[in-house]
């Protein structure tokens, strides 16, 4: 008999082999029979994330929620979902939809059709494709609860229609009395309703709730009638492009024609994927703001995440462009952004507060920043970087020093805002693992107030796709993780292939890693449904980047 753990893995596997054959098939209806394959599949593994997928009269409201703030607004609305490469809509009169928590443009058509821009490798559209069958199931519950046991619409649904066509005309409405209607459509008591109805209201991207369900009971109510059934299909182009690195290349290329512009292509390099404020506010808050610890630049940190010192951030933006500081912003379409830093342009050697560089200000690195990738986004994108530089028929390999990597991770022992350090990564699914020597250590991160957890971390497929069965196996398993993340094989695929392989850069390049938890998936209430870190995550996110630059520079 098998364990819920190995039911969950299988049921992982028969979605990325389903999902793969759909995509390269060109098109299938997600509630018809092409569909039923990841219907059951995502039932059987019910992923944390999702909540309540499985119980067949509530809705799952922050799993819900989560998966709005992802995809296009509107989309609920949609017949027709299209997955398109960059295909020249971005040069066209149609406004680009841009979800800000999964940065990508989406194109609107009309009513009933949505095209979505996917730039950035399979990983981007497995994730999406899991969003949208965890809706088409939820749509199946609105269709359910919304009318009798002979078919007929209820009272309940008629009210609501009523409101969205209120809301659409800009109307006024009693929410209350909305509330109250909408609670019996999800299966929710009247204070969850309420609570979720505030939660949409407040999100950056998603329609109200109401009009939310309505549409989505209302596309499956066309489709059960015989109407208009829905349907997802990827373009010719986008089959065609997808594992060639077309974007990655692009990206990589506009980098190092940047390094040659600026003079530094001969420089020592070192790689930070992290966000895109953390490097260089510790480094120019040091020098423009007269920081003098760590602690000081917390302070700073926390300020500037409030937004509250607008003064501060417009000093060391200031201070920053006129001291080396190069932002190269993403045109390529892996919605990756890249900063340089040349540290020979900084007035003093000390970096940081006791961390100093060369007196001989030709000798000074330059410090590359590049955005978090998403999945197998991360290999395409630092396989194509480590790779030399081609120029008028000459290669010139880059002086890569160091490869680091900040990352947010789900943590599988502690809580959110701890830390990860891990020495291997083991990708989900496969038989493929890497370990590697990292220069972080759980010590370095001792005395701060955070918990630090040393082990392998979990490459997954999505973050979507997990449960605690498995979760659990990995962390009471001689496995030894102690969290899961999307990125972590990928990148080391990468620096291995290049260093040990292909020998574009050094063997012995330095490799720094460390995560700081925004979720814990096996706590009930802290899985990345229920939201963002906040200022929780200003101290880890800020602490990381203080420990890399001290090890690097030390």
């Amino acid at each position: 008999m098998r364990t819920r753990a190995q039911e969950s893995r299988a049921a992982i596997e028969r979605l990325y082999i389903t999902m793969r054959h759909l995509f390269m098939r060109g098109s299938y209806k997600p509630m018809g029979v092409s569909g039923e394959g990841l219907v059951n599949a995502l039932r059987v593994l019910s992923p944390e994330i999702y909540g309540s997928i499985n119980d067949e009269e509530k809705l799952e409201l922050d799993g819900l929620l989560y998966v709005m703030d992802r995809l296009p607004r509107g989309i609920e609305e949609c017949r027709f979902v299209r997955f398109i490469s960059r295909e020249g809509f971005e040069k066209s009169q149609l406004e680009p939809i841009v979800p800000p928590k999964r940065r990508r443009n989406c194109y609107r058509l009309d009513e009933d059709v949505m095209y979505v821009e996917m730039t950035r490798g399979r990983s981007d559209i497995y994730d999406i494709l899991t969003h949208l069958t965890f809706l088409y199931i939820e749509s199946e519950t609105i269709l359910k609860n919304s009318t009798d046991h002979k078919g007929r619409i209820s009272s309940n649904w008629e009210m609501l229609e009523k409101f969205v066509e209120k809301e659409r005309r800009g109307e006024d409405f009693d929410k209350e009395a909305a509330c109250a209607y909408l609670s019996h459509i999800i299966g929710r008591t009247f204070d969850e309703t309420k609570e979720a109805v505030r939660k949409f209201e407040s999100s950056r991207n998603s329609n109200s709730l109401f009009w939310i369900i309505y549409h989505l009971g209302k596309l499956a109510r066309n489709e059960v009638h015989g109407e208009e059934a829905r349907e997802i299909s990827f373009s010719a182009t986008l089959r065609e492009r997808i594992g060639h690195h077309v974007y990655g290349e692009r990206w990589a290329s506009n980098i190092k024609e940047c390094l040659d512009k600026n003079g530094l292509l001969d420089r020592e390099l070192h790689i930070i994927s992290a966000n895109l404020h953390s490097i260089k506010n510790t480094i120019y808050g040091f020098h423009s703001l007269s920081i003098s610890t760590y602690e000081g630049l917390e302070e700073v940190a926390m300020d500037l995440s409030t937004g509250d010192k607008k003064k501060n951030r417009a000093k060391i933006d200031k201070y920053a462009k006129s001291h080396g500081f190069i932002d190269i912003p993403d045109t390529t379409g892996t919605n990756i952004g890249v900063q340089l830093i040349d540290t020979s342009k900084l007035p003093k050697s000390e970096l940081i507060p006791g961390i100093f560089l060369e007196e001989d200000q030709t000798k000074r690195p330059v410090i590359v920043v590049m955005d978090y990738a998403f999945g197998e986004q991360a290999y395409e994108c630092f396989d194509e970087l480590l790779k030399p530089y081609e120029k008028n028929g000459e290669s010139i390999s880059l002086n890569v020093a160091s490869t680091s990597i900040m990352g947010k991770a789900g943590i599988l022992q502690g809580k959110k805002g701890d830390l990860m350090i891990p020495d291997a990564h083991v990708f989900e699914g496969t038989a493929d693992n890497y370990p590697f020597e990292n220069e972080l250590k759980s010590q370095d991160f001792e005395g701060f107030g955070l918990g630090v957890y040393a082990g392998s971390m979990v490459t997954v497929l999505g973050t979507s796709l997990q449960n605690k069965d498995i979760l659990q196996y990995f962390m009471d398993s001689s496995w030894n993780a102690v969290g899961l993340e999307m990125e972590g094989a990928h990148y080391q695929k990468a620096i291995q292939s290049a260093s040990r392989i292909r020998q574009s850069i050094k063997k012995d390049v330095r490799i720094l890693y460390a995560y700081y938890a925004s979720d814990n998936p096996l706590e009930t209430g802290s899985t990345l449904a229920s939201g963002a870190l906040g200022l929780d995550g200003v101290r880890p996110t800020y602490l990381i980047t203080y420990k890399i630059l001290e090890k690097l520079f030390s």
